[in-house]
């Protein structure tokens, strides 16, 4: 799975593991990414998502319908 949310677009972050000895190696900061069951009621279907966290939270305040209709303006498919 892609550690990027359908919903905010939310992508893995980059950055330095820096050690006691203050030696830094690269390391990625992933997104709280979550597969989401939805029931979408105008297509009488199921959707499932990828989302982060946040993305979750956004679909409880806006709703399913329109977030799905902010994914597919992005382009991507449904």
């Amino acid at each position: 799975m892609s550690a990027h949310c359908q919903l905010t677009g939310r992508k893995p972050g980059f950055g330095n593991s820096v050690s006691h000895s203050h030696r830094r190696t690269s390391r990625r900061f992933d997104p709280n990414i979550q597969r989401k069951r939805y029931w979408l009621e105008s297509e009488g279907r199921h959707v499932r998502l990828t989302l982060s966290a946040r993305g979750i939270k956004t679909v409880d305040t806006i709703g399913i319908e329109a977030a799905v209709a902010r994914i597919r303006a992005r382009g991507e498919k449904v």
